[in-house]
């Protein structure tokens, strides 16, 4: 069985980035993976306190993108993907309500739904489900899905761990 997420309001809408769980990183809270994830593509401060200010996780990436030729991380390159890997498992460590819900999906294969986007970061990210057989995909990397798949991984793995005596 497979699972799918798209917008927050959706269906398993908790597991994208623009769900509103902030998360704390280096002192400073964000208020979504997103915002963490679209500021660590850089190095200017200033440019990473916009991004964090923005009440609004899209107004962010926004943000973030009309600043793009500051970037020091070049997108869907092996550094944004493993900044990705943290701000997911940031989201989730400091989450244990929403990680308990991931643990939970057991070993189902988890895609983000960008059916109905066609942006080439859209099918790295994501991909586009089979019309004919919606729990199928049929184009696209899917890599916040491989993400998800594992920071569940290493949160089963963590949660299996003897907990120490004290």
């Amino acid at each position: 069985m497979s699972l799918w997420f798209g917008k927050i309001k959706e269906p398993n809408g908790w597991m994208g980035n623009m769900a509103p769980y902030p998360i704390t990183h280096n002192g400073q809270v964000w208020r979504t993976s997103e915002a963490l994830f679209q500021s660590m593509r850089f190095n200017d401060p200033l440019i990473k306190e916009i991004i964090r200010a923005e009440n609004s996780p899209l107004v962010a990436k926004w943000k973030a993108k009309s600043h793009r030729a500051h970037y020091i991380i070049t997108p869907m390159s092996p550094q944004d993907i493993a900044n990705m890997e943290a701000c997911v498992l940031l989201k989730y460590q400091q989450h244990p309500k929403i990680a308990s819900m991931l643990m939970a999906t057991g070993k189902h294969l988890i895609y983000e739904d960008a059916s109905n986007r066609k942006g080439v970061n859209d099918l790295f990210w994501g991909t586009h489900r089979d019309p004919k057989n919606p729990i199928m995909p049929i184009n696209g990397q899917n890599m916040m899905g491989e993400i998800l798949m594992k920071v569940r991984g290493i949160l089963l793995a963590n949660a299996a761990l003897p907990k120490p005596i004290i």
